[in-house]
């Protein structure tokens, strides 16, 4: 029998899935991995988020860290996925409000440092978190 690849139903949404939130969990790991290994950089990262009038810029420079390693080692274990992809949403929108918006929409081309590859991960996190989301069942 001949394979329907182009097929609007996936065959393996599991896998799909699974790609996607290993995937993300990844990409996003590496910024508190490069934190901890540059740790002379946290301080700035802290006096960044007082500069914009966050109190105790510090301590919420060490939050972010420990919430993003936090929620990628969640989503790679597959456990507290709902939670995980929460904290990495909220992180995510602040980083967009409060440093990509001003270089426009592109990461690349037409500009750079921009929305695009934010929504990207935005996007992909939403997914899973609705995919992990319960559902209440009528008894």
């Amino acid at each position: 029998m001949i394979q329907q690849w182009y097929k609007t139903n996936p065959a393996n949404p599991n896998l799909g899935l699974a790609a996607v939130r290993i995937g993300v969990a990844l990409i996003i790991l590496m910024h508190p991995l490069h934190g901890y290994t540059h740790i002379e950089n946290i301080p700035h990262f802290g006096e960044f988020l007082t500069s914009l009038g966050y109190p105790f810029g510090l301590a919420l420079a060490w939050m972010v860290l420990l919430i993003q390693t936090a929620s990628s080692l969640a989503l790679l274990a597959n456990r507290f996925v709902v939670p995980a992809c929460l904290g990495h949403i909220i992180i995510i929108c602040f980083g967009q409000i409060h440093v990509h918006a001003q270089y426009g929409w592109y990461v690349v081309g037409p500009g750079n440092g921009g929305l695009e590859w934010g929504f990207i991960l935005l996007s992909s996190l939403i997914g899973v978190l609705l995919a992990y989301w319960p559902v209440r069942r009528k008894n």
